[in-house]
């Protein structure tokens, strides 16, 4: 097993990455990497937790894996759709619409691919107007989702479980929003947590239709400065 680093190791990074001499600014980025540290560890289990999901195995099965009970295993890797305070109107009307995107698909889960075919239906929001400028549509989206994870056959109507990696993406979403100093979180940061992870499904088709993280920031930008948030 390849070592992970030592106390000091990291003890040593942020004396290094921290700017300055002074005790409280190594504290705060002390803190800084603590976060990011842990947010990647949430991130790497997660990964690995969608895997075996997709790949049929049980909860019992992945608790067994993790050392928990299965109760705790799936409170911490799937959740309801939320009502955030900072997410407008429109961005919780995609989280919504994603989940009837999956049943559409018969998957029994809500992925990253679900929550951006559930952007196009969001007709005036900035997501669906970038989407448009740079020549993506919702039936190459589909298809290419489709190439990727074939259709399946659940027919559960009820509420679905968002998968690790769609969890990931809207705390991704929220960070973006807080990143572009918005007090809100709209359909265009959902657009960009999706493409942030580029092992995500839906950045994955987003790659195949010919853009980037960098492409879509750039059409969101310019769209916010003449039209304001959506």
């Amino acid at each position: 097993m390849t070592p992970t680093p030592t106390l000091q190791e990291l003890i040593d990074v942020v004396r290094a990455d921290a700017p300055g001499e002074d005790p409280l600014r190594q504290l705060s980025w002390a803190s800084k990497t603590v976060t990011e540290l842990e947010q990647t560890g949430d991130a790497l289990l997660g990964h690995f937790v969608d895997q075996c999901r997709r790949s049929g195995r049980s909860w019992s099965e992945i608790s067994g894996a993790l050392g928990v009970s299965k109760q705790a295993a799936h409170k911490r890797f799937t959740f309801d759709v939320p009502v955030f305070e900072r997410f407008t109107d429109r961005a919780r009307a995609v989280l919504e619409q994603s989940e009837v995107e999956a049943h559409g698909l018969g998957h029994g889960f809500v992925g990253t691919e679900h929550l951006l075919l559930a952007l196009f239906e969001s007709f005036d929001g900035v997501a669906a107007k970038v989407l448009a400028e740079v020549g993506i549509t919702k039936s190459a989206t589909k298809t290419q989702v489709l190439a990727l994870i074939k259709g399946g056959t659940d027919s559960n109507e009820g509420k679905l479980p968002f998968t690790p990696r769609a969890k990931a993406t809207l705390r991704s979403a929220v960070a973006e929003a807080l990143q572009l100093g918005h007090n809100y979180v709209g359909t265009e940061h959902l657009l960009l947590g999706i493409v942030k992870d580029a092992n995500a499904v839906g950045a994955v088709v987003l790659a195949r239709l010919g853009v980037s993280y960098d492409i879509i920031s750039d059409r969101i930008t310019a769209v916010l400065t003449g039209s304001g948030s959506e």
